[in-house]
């Protein structure tokens, strides 16, 4: 796949796909969980107004949202048009000390000048991941936190990501935990940890099983059998998306 698709891309999905994009976060099937990721990842940064990179980011939600929190924001993309688009929400959302580039992330030239960088769910467009990453690296300050939020094992395959790939001849790759590590320790990062992702730790722990939901109403010996039996699956299935951090997960890396 080309970097001229990833460049074409806003034109190729038409009207309806720009406007998608242009309202993201509000526009996706769950935006609470969108949210609630997007807020966990800025959890990791410095407090404001500290300076931070966003890397691929596409019409600029995540650099507006962070802007609006009183950090100084450079977004970047590929894209000349998501850009467009992306200062287009920068007035809509009256967002200060923010800016945006047309660059491609793989061959930047900042050295050294930021507190924090982002790779919220576009690593995984890379051509050369390897090169985006090396990218954020001299970006940063030393002691600066660079932040991956990436589709894991498994997502190159599935079926709405194979549709997409056929149909607008972006790059789709699968981004684990364990390649962004690996690649972070031969860049030199000094210190990587994984984190589940909060979305799926909530839905682990408020779950429903057998169709009841935790805790069962109810009380007496039968309810309180229950209830631990119920509450036993929920660690299981808590404790299960921490045996899986090599596959799936939040990345956080420090230079």
């Amino acid at each position: 796949m080309t970097k001229a698709s990833e460049i074409n891309y806003p034109h190729a999905v038409g009207k309806t796909g720009r406007e998608y994009a242009l309202n993201k976060p509000f526009s996706v099937d769950l935006p609470g969980d969108l949210l609630i990721s997007f807020g966990f990842s800025q959890r990791f940064f410095s407090a404001p107004p500290a300076r931070i990179l966003d890397f691929g980011c596409g019409t600029g939600w995540t650099s507006w949202m962070l802007a609006k929190m009183g950090y100084s924001v450079v977004g970047q993309d590929i894209s000349p048009e998501m850009i467009r688009l992306a200062k287009e929400n920068k007035a809509r959302y009256a967002a200060t000390n923010l800016e945006f580039k047309v660059c491609d992330y793989e061959h930047l030239d900042f050295e050294g000048e930021f507190d924090g960088a982002l790779f919220f769910d576009c690593l995984h467009h890379a051509e050369d991941e390897y090169a985006a990453l090396k990218s954020a690296f001299n970006a940063l300050k030393q002691g600066g936190v660079c932040v991956a939020h990436e589709p894991g094992e498994g997502h190159s395959k599935n079926e709405a990501t194979i549709e997409k790939v056929q149909s607008y001849g972006v790059t789709e790759k699968d981004m684990p935990p364990s390649k962004i590590v690996s690649m972070a320790s031969t860049i030199g990062f000094s210190r990587s940890s994984i984190f589940p992702f909060p979305e799926d730790l909530l839905s682990a722990i408020f779950s429903k099983h057998d169709g009841n939901p935790v805790p069962p109403t109810g009380d007496g010996y039968f309810g309180k059998r229950q209830y631990r039996k119920q509450s036993g699956r929920l660690m299981s299935d808590a404790y299960g998306l921490f045996t899986r951090l090599q596959d799936s997960g939040l990345v956080v890396l420090t230079k």
